[in-house]
């Protein structure tokens, strides 16, 4: 039978080391013993020099059953026990193979093995004892206390095997959480920076698919011009998706290449003229000094704010003139405030708010602050940006 020895964790070289010179220890002391008492006349242990070389020889195969203590813990206990009764040496490889033994602790087979530990320690002082009833009892009481000491030292290694255990499968339960929280920000993360990629290009083939279908005067030409901005907007719609979609495969390093470079402040007047040739009627009034010392993070998140509340107003307002105020400068911060008028009534569109609530997660995380308002018939968003000097 193989016992629990794929469940024991493995021991480090420094504990092996440790635990062979312990059961080394009783026939290191008969080596020191013999090298000093060789050409003495001193009566050796067990009578003869013979008994004392067996003796060493059980020892050192002691030290050689060892090796499979944690495959057979039981077996080689019981067996290191028994040869015990026999030799001195071979006690300590038998003092280690039974604290083995407890930290499984199967009583069943702990207890068995504790009570042939003592009596082969009473059969062995009777090999070399005088008074059977004196050596007896002197063997019964030193086993008892060597075989309580041994017991607490076994449980008290696997009390310790438990803790490490326990320790790290709590640092590989935080582990988990920590890259399931991770996972969690990068979809979330994902799912903003689709929401603000998407809700823009679509509210523009919106606004354009509507003009198409509803407008009878449009001559041919212009007819052609809209579905040509229509399949344009589509287009730019699948490649900033990929865009989006790409950091998925930042991790694995699958992408086909390398990733395009995200919108900034500098971008704003493409977007600018696209939501112009959509039909949208925006006015623009550019103050930002000193532009190009705008951290690039900064200037992507301003994008992102410009883009969701020009989609916001096409979405709430379509066919309202909307007014885009930028500035700011280092040291000072950047402001950015977009207003148009304000429908009459709740907005009852699908996803309302859900680009308002991402904008203001996103500022939060720039470390800005974000507001609207209607005020005076007009919704007026209101964000500000760090912008250290």
């Amino acid at each position: 039978m193989h016992d629990a020895d794929e469940h024991q964790p493995p021991l480090d070289r420094l504990g092996v080391t440790l635990r062979y010179l312990f059961a080394a220890l009783p026939l290191l002391l008969y080596v020191v013993m013999l090298v000093l008492l060789s050409g003495r006349d001193v009566p050796m242990p067990y009578g003869s020099l013979g008994w004392v070389l067996a003796d060493m020889g059980l020892g050192a195969a002691g030290l050689v059953l060892m090796r499979w203590r944690r495959r057979w813990p039981w077996q080689i206990a019981l067996a290191l026990a028994l040869m015990t009764a026999v030799s001195t040496t071979a006690g300590g490889p038998g003092c280690v193979a039974y604290i083995s033994l407890v930290t499984h602790r199967r009583w069943r087979q702990i207890v068995p093995v504790a009570v042939v530990t003592c009596l082969s320690m009473v059969v062995s002082s009777l090999l070399v004892g005088t008074s059977f009833t004196t050596s007896a009892i002197g063997a019964a009481a030193t086993g008892g206390v060597v075989i309580a000491v041994a017991t607490v030292v076994g449980l008290y290694v696997r009390g310790r095997r438990d803790l490490a255990a326990s320790e790290r499968a709590a640092e590989a339960a935080a582990q988990r959480q920590r890259v399931e929280q991770a996972q969690l920000a990068e979809r979330l993360q994902i799912a903003q920076e689709m929401h603000d990629v998407l809700a823009h290009r679509i509210s523009l083939l919106a606004m354009l698919a509507g003009g198409l279908a509803y407008r009878k005067d449009l001559t041919p030409e212009q007819t052609r011009e809209t579905a040509l901005a229509i399949q344009e907007n589509a287009h730019q719609s699948l490649n900033e998706l990929r865009a989006v979609l790409g950091t998925l495969r930042r991790d694995g390093g699958t992408t086909g290449g390398p990733e395009g470079p995200q919108p900034t402040l500098d971008h704003l007047g493409t977007l600018f003229e696209e939501v112009r040739a959509a039909g949208q009627r925006v006015e623009v009034d550019d103050t930002i000094d000193c532009r190009e010392r705008l951290p690039t993070q900064t200037g992507r998140h301003a994008y992102r704010i410009v883009q969701e509340a020009l989609t916001n107003a096409r979405k709430h307002a379509p066919g309202s003139r909307v007014t885009a105020e930028l500035g700011g400068r280092p040291g000072e911060g950047l402001r950015i405030r977009v207003s148009n008028p304000a429908p009459p009534g709740p907005s009852a569109g699908p996803g309302s708010r859900l680009g308002l609530v991402g904008l203001a997660e996103r500022t939060r995380l720039a470390g800005g602050t974000i507001n609207h308002t209607v005020r005076q018939g007009r919704f007026i968003l209101d964000a500000r940006l760090p912008w250290e000097a």
